[in-house]
């Protein structure tokens, strides 16, 4: 039996002005379901939004705190970041990735968005006829949004076809062969999937981006938590994946707002790799009259102009929530352990009534529970899933708008507390009674 019916969840749509609720973006879901629930009362499942559902680290609040107190709110904070931050970064990074980046290579940008969009224009600036971005999909919607903005084409796959070091490298061939693709973009782990690529696979797109002369732009949102492997433990290993062993051509971009949950103060860092960074290029030099230097322009000329520097004091509280976890203070890994565990549980209810995991597997194992997975229910497309599941009091993303070919949704586990299991239960076992014959 559905908790809303088509009427209400109709009249929802025309109030938040979502003209399709099938291949609505994430926002106007959240519209549709807030609506519903204070319209009505009645709680929603709530799968949509991947925000943080963990307290914020209390290191980070503290030295906030702190900051204020010297009195570095009165004072403008430099584009490039304060010293405290930049080493921390470049410690962090060595400590649990085992790679080099300078502390001046380490630029703090307000959120990962920030880093990216900032991204996208230093890199397909930086030489003529070089100006596509390859999305490795399933991937963040936000970011061809970004390039729609600035104008910027690119070309796409879902990798679901594509995984293991053979066919990934063909495919990469295939795309780049043009030599027009001045970018590759992906998140590992994977939102929306959740799937991790692994070592050969960054080998194939290490050695295509440096054949190619493209720059990785590698979205490490969700830094260790590919809960498989014990990756909370400094200069211990197993170190985090990354591509950045495999070409010299990357920017590594490391968020404080899953690991740390710190989502509600915008601070991210975008780490370029040494040789990228001073690298000088005629293209950029001429437009921004500028040194052309690529860590310089993509700071001063471009960064600064879109967000004028990170508040002080948030800078601040990631540069102690690094040095904590470093110093072993702060296992990020086991701190958000719980994202895990809501997942596995998530999921039987799920496939222990009808629904399957669209993206189960990497290439040599099983893929892990974590921050989000994938979902899908007989030949249901992604768009009439979305719709049905909102009539049983669940929200939710079709695949297609993260560049996915697959049927299905993304489930976000950061939501769901204690006393939704037992709802979930009942709303998914009455989506099975009345679609299981269908």
């Amino acid at each position: 039996m559905k908790v809303f019916t088509e009427e209400a969840v109709a009249r929802a749509c025309r109030e938040c002005a979502v003209t399709d609720l099938s291949h609505a973006t994430i926002g106007e879901v959240l519209l549709v379901s807030q609506f519903l629930e204070k319209e009505t009362g009645i709680p929603f499942i709530r799968m949509d939004q991947g925000s943080p559902g963990l307290p914020a680290n209390h290191y980070g609040i503290e030295a906030e705190k702190k900051a204020l107190d010297k009195g570095v709110g009165s004072q403008y904070p430099a584009a490039a970041g304060i010293p405290e931050l930049k080493q921390a970064a470049s410690e962090f990074i060595k400590a649990f990735i085992d790679v080099d980046i300078p502390p001046l290579n380490c630029v703090p940008t307000t959120g990962s968005v920030a880093a990216s969009f900032a991204s996208f224009i230093a890199c397909t600036q930086r030489i003529p006829g070089k100006d596509k971005v390859i999305f490795i999909d399933p991937g963040f919607p936000i970011q061809k949004s970004q390039l729609r903005v600035l104008g910027i084409q690119w070309k796409q796959f879902d990798i679901y076809s594509y995984r293991g070091a053979g066919p990934l490298k063909r495919k990469l061939e295939e795309m780049m062969e043009d030599g027009d693709v001045a970018a590759i973009i992906y998140s590992n782990p994977n939102n929306p999937a959740w799937i991790s690529l692994e070592e050969e696979e960054l080998r194939v797109i290490g050695e295509a981006a440096t054949r190619w002369d493209a720059i990785v732009l590698e979205d490490l949102a969700y830094f260790g938590m590919d809960y498989r492997h014990d990756f909370g433990h400094p200069y211990t290993p197993p170190y985090i994946r990354t591509v950045a062993r495999y070409t010299d051509r990357y920017i590594l971009m490391l968020s404080s707002s899953k690991i740390f949950s710190y989502a509600g103060q915008r601070i991210a860092l975008c780490c370029i790799s040494d040789s990228l960074f001073h690298t000088f290029y005629p293209e950029l030099a001429a437009r921004y009259q500028d040194a052309g230097i690529f860590g310089q322009t993509l700071t001063a000329s471009i960064l600064y102009m879109i967000t004028s520097g990170c508040t002080a004091t948030t800078q601040y509280g990631y540069a102690e929530m690094l040095r904590r976890s470093v110093d072993g203070t702060i296992n990020f890994v086991e701190d958000t352990r719980e994202y895990e565990r809501r997942a596995r549980r998530m999921k039987d209810i799920f496939c222990r009534n009808g629904f399957h995991i669209v993206y189960d597997r990497d290439v040599t194992e099983s893929i892990g529970d974590g921050f989000f997975f994938s979902i899908g229910y007989g030949d249901m497309t992604g768009e009439q899933l979305v719709v049905e599941l909102m009539y049983y009091g669940i929200s939710s993303i079709s695949l297609g708008t993260t560049g996915s070919l697959q049927n299905g949704v993304r489930a976000c586990v950061s939501r769901m507390r204690e006393e939704l299991f037992p709802i979930l239960e009942d709303r998914v076992k009455a989506f099975n009674n009345d679609h299981s014959n269908i």
